[in-house]
C-alpha cells in the first residue's frame, strides 16, 4: 500500500516560520517522522513539498498510489483547482493542517479540500501527519 504526502506552499520553511503557530520542527525533521510511522503501520510512503499549484495538480493525478495524504497550506482555501485534481483520481485523502485552521483567521476555516477528502486532522502539529498515515492504513485495509 502505498501513499503520498504532499505537503503544499511555504512549508519547506517550518522551522523558521511562525515557530509559535506551526512548532520548531523543520520539513525534513517532519518527514523523518513520517517515514519512521509508515514504516511501523506498513505503509510505503513518498513525499513531497511545492510551492506550486501546477506541481501539487500533476503529483495528484499520478496513478501510482493507493491514499493521499496533504496538507495544500493556503491552497486550503483558494484552490478550486487542486479541489478537482483529487475529485478526479477518486482516492481516499486525507487533509492534514499543523495548526488548528478554525482557531485562527475566518478566511482560514473554509476548505475547498475538505468535502472532496475521507477527512480532515488539524491541530496537532507533526503529530497531524502521524495520525493521518495510521488512518489511510485502516482506510485501505478496510477498516
Amino acid at each position: 500500500m502505498k501513499v503520498i504526502v504532499i505537503h503544499g506552499p511555504n512549508l519547506n520553511m517550518l522551522g523558521k516560520r511562525e515557530p509559535g503557530v506551526y512548532g520548531n520542527l523543520t520539513l525534513e525533521e517532519i518527514n523523518k517522522k513520517i517515514r519512521l510511522r509508515a514504516a511501523e503501520v506498513g505503509l510505503d510512503v513518498s513525499i513531497t513539498q511545492s510551492n506550486s499549484e501546477a506541481e501539487i495538480i500533476d503529483t495528484i493525478q499520478k496513478d501510482d498510489y493507493d491514499a493521499l495524504v496533504i496538507n495544500p497550506g493556503a491552497y486550503t482555501h483558494t484552490s478550486i483547482a487542486i479541489r478537482d485534481a483529487i475529485s478526479s483520481v477518486a482516492k481516499p485523502t486525507i487533509e492534514v493542517h499543523i495548526s488548528n485552521v478554525y482557531r485562527r483567521e475566518e478566511f482560514r476555516t473554509k476548505s475547498f479540500i475538505a468535502g472532496v477528502s475521507y477527512g480532515q486532522i488539524t491541530g496537532f502539529g507533526a503529530d497531524s501527519y502521524l495520525l493521518a498515515l495510521s488512518a489511510a492504513k485502516n482506510i485501505l485495509s478496510g477498516g
